[in-house]
């Protein structure tokens, strides 16, 4: 495999005789940066903002270039119209830092899945520049050629867009404000204006609230995460801040302040900060002093405090809107007759409790609890996954959303909610 240096040019042809390639960013550290790539003409401007790829708009004309994953770009150039002479790779910070904080980092070059070339870098060549232009693809004499630019620049995708002659929308004269339409704002449109990094999960939840007949539907969103000592490895791996991420836009669709209220539990309960659109960002390594730093007491299990204390929270609320709770946990329960007595009379209650089991076994009663008798309503469901990625970002929706309608229907009929 080549190994490229920075500033290095070189054809293309000499990397691979395919004109199908992937271009992998390996970015380490604590930052989060997106990656965007611009289209430009042979004046070096983006004349045509569909040849901007980004996580909000996925794919150019054509398809000739594509974002398949967060990381990775397909290319395919033969498919690039001859208006496009470059194609610039940018990464730009989302949120505090400086590209001095990057790790030992690396963009690949592969065609056919296997890597052909690639190319090291890490923050110690930066300062206080917060985007950097990566690689770039552009045209000489007929054939494409690369240069491995990774060049600094000390602001972000904003000033990268106008560095490249393209305009944000918020310089572009506001429009006539349109009549409000009927019921709820689309969940994608109130998710991009502050967090377009998660536009494509708002519009999987969309699509699942839509199937559910919940998009008129208001109501409160609370998560509870395990947080004992045998949840570690899905901290550290990301598994749980990626549970924040994906229950996130649903608080933003059901509730009007868009926020998620948290809680963690070992031996004991803590209430987090509420989660929103604006400090979901590393949530679970920041929030009250990271997950390291939470005061659970011993790292076990004790799940009937954590309900009582999330019982009373909402109780003290005195509110009929509906609760949708969202319940974390790796097995290994603790007491389950007090849980049993919780979830039972909490049923007189305007809560559902949706349990979803996380890589781990031994449920125990939290797989039980759909089942029981003697409650007003049947107020709660459960499922297990062994991990996160097992199933598509579309099913959890569609799962996390299966029982809470005919719950709804059912609290409602009782009094129980609004």
């Amino acid at each position: 495999m080549l190994e490229l240096i920075q500033g290095q040019r070189l054809p293309l042809s000499s990397i691979t005789t395919l004109n199908s390639v992937e271009v992998t960013f390996d970015i380490q550290g604590p930052l989060t940066l997106d990656l965007a790539c611009f289209g430009l003409d042979v004046q070096g401007k983006l004349s045509d903002d569909r040849y901007m790829v980004f996580f909000n708009q996925p794919e150019s004309p054509c398809q000739s270039v594509r974002l398949v994953n967060p990381t990775t770009f397909g290319l395919s150039l033969a498919e690039v119209p001859a208006s496009i002479d470059k194609l610039v790779f940018t990464a730009a910070i989302d949120g505090q830092g400086t590209l001095r904080q990057l790790g030992a980092s690396q963009f690949r070059i592969s065609d056919a899945g296997i890597p052909k070339a690639v190319c090291a870098f890490a923050g110690k060549t930066f300062a206080q520049e917060r985007a950097i232009i990566l690689v770039e693809f552009y045209r000489k004499d007929g054939a494409w050629r690369l240069n491995s630019v990774l060049q600094g620049f000390n602001e972000g995708l904003e000033a990268l867009v106008h560095h490249f002659g393209g305009e944000v929308a918020e310089d572009a004269p506001a429009p006539t404000p349109a009549p409000p339409p009927t019921g709820h704002i689309s969940l994608e449109k109130k998710v991009a204006a502050a967090a377009p990094q998660l536009v494509s999960l708002a519009k999987k939840a969309q699509v699942s609230l839509e199937k559910a007949k919940l998009t008129e539907v208001s109501a409160r969103v609370g998560l509870i995460l395990d947080g004992s000592g045998s949840m570690n490895n899905q901290y550290k791996q990301g598994r749980v801040q990626e549970v924040v991420n994906r229950l996130l836009p649903l608080a933003v669709h059901f509730d009007n302040d868009g926020q998620l209220d948290c809680w963690a539990f070992g031996d004991l309960p803590q209430q987090l900060s509420n989660v929103n659109l604006r400090n979901f960002h590393d949530f679970i390594n920041t929030d009250h002093g990271g997950w390291r730093n939470w005061e659970l007491g011993s790292r076990i299990n004790t799940e009937y405090r954590v309900i009582e204390q999330t019982i009373e929270f909402y109780r003290r609320s005195k509110s009929s809107t509906p609760i949708y709770i969202l319940f974390i946990s790796d097995g290994g329960i603790y007491d389950s007759r007090r849980i049993i007595k919780l979830i039972t009379d909490a049923a007189k209650l305007p809560i559902f409790w949706q349990f979803v089991g996380l890589a781990g076994r031994n449920y125990g009663i939290l797989e039980k609890l759909d089942d029981m008798t003697n409650r007003v309503v049947d107020n709660c469901n459960f499922f297990a996954l062994d991990d996160l990625h097992d199933i598509s970002e579309e099913t959890l929706y569609d799962r996390l959303m299966e029982e809470f309608p005919g719950w709804l229907k059912a609290a409602k009929a009782k009094g129980i909610v609004a």
